[in-house]
């Protein structure tokens, strides 16, 4: 497999958006890179593939900003480009919870890496003895392809109705440490940061998301695949590309429905 595709995000505070689309959208060209990059006044969110040469290229442009020298890349491969042209846009969030007290760029939640939740996940407890309760922040469709055993999920069609659904079920978490998850980071970084706004104790966001925990784990505790936001549609626990409408079978047995149309603003990214 030739192909790099690469995922990443940063919530921080950026200006001059206009320039900014323009000077990544040049790196990306002359890298010869297609995918998409959001830019938003609260930070970046890209997901690209290419050949390794131009993956490498574009990241050393990217990493000599200084507001993207820490930013932290989750890789795959594939046979071939996902995604069948560049985007570089610009929005009001990068993902929107519609949420405006909610400013991710002014600081993060607590964040627990893959192989500390793996660990926590196999005994049952944090290091604290309190009981783990993952809470998945995803949409319908992309939990239906695969999820964590005994995660929370509230089949939430839109995450705009993530707030409505965990203040009428808070209760469920108190005294226990709950683990917030998505794809990539994004989503579960501001619902981690909604939950503490409530006033939720031992609120955690899994670092990285989904991705980053089957590239730093054997993917044990995760069952089936995970929905990308590309012509892969899902990779599986080897990020490698599934076929996302295939029959399960054996211990990571999950319903791989015929998959709907994606919302409107979700056609291709890291969620």
């Amino acid at each position: 497999m030739s192909i790099v595709n690469i995922a990443a995000y940063k919530f921080i505070r950026l200006d001059d958006l206009p320039g900014l689309r323009e000077r990544l959208r040049e790196c990306c060209e002359s890298a010869a890179l297609k995918g998409t990059i959001l830019l938003a006044p609260e930070g970046i969110n890209l997901f690209l593939a290419g050949g390794r040469e131009g993956i490498d290229q574009f990241l050393a442009q990217l990493h000599a900003d200084p507001r993207f020298a820490d930013m932290a890349m989750k890789e795959s491969l594939s046979d071939s480009v996902p995604f069948g042209r560049l985007r570089v846009r610009l929005k009001r969030e990068i993902i929107s919870m519609r949420q405006p007290a909610i400013q991710p760029e002014g600081g993060r939640a607590p964040a627990v890496d893959a192989p500390t939740l793996q660990r926590w996940l196999s005994s049952g407890r944090d290091d604290a003895g309190r009981d783990v309760v993952l809470l998945d922040t995803r949409n319908d469709y992309e939990i239906a392809l695969g999820r964590f055993s005994g995660a929370v999920d509230y089949a939430l069609a839109n995450f705009t109705a993530f707030p409505a659904a965990i203040a009428a079920d808070r209760d469920r978490y108190a005294g226990k440490t709950v683990v917030s998850y998505c794809t990539g980071g994004i989503r579960c970084e501001k619902a981690a940061l909604h939950m503490q706004a409530l006033g939720m104790e031992h609120v955690y966001q899994l670092e990285g998301g989904i991705l980053k925990y089957l590239e730093q784990t054997d993917g044990a505790h995760w069952q089936g695949d995970c929905f990308v936001f590309d012509g892969r549609v899902a990779v599986d626990k080897w990020l490698l590309p599934s076929s996302p409408l295939a029959e399960p079978s054996g211990d990571e047995a999950v319903s791989k429905p015929e998959l709907p149309p994606l919302p409107s603003g979700e056609r291709a990214g890291e969620r």
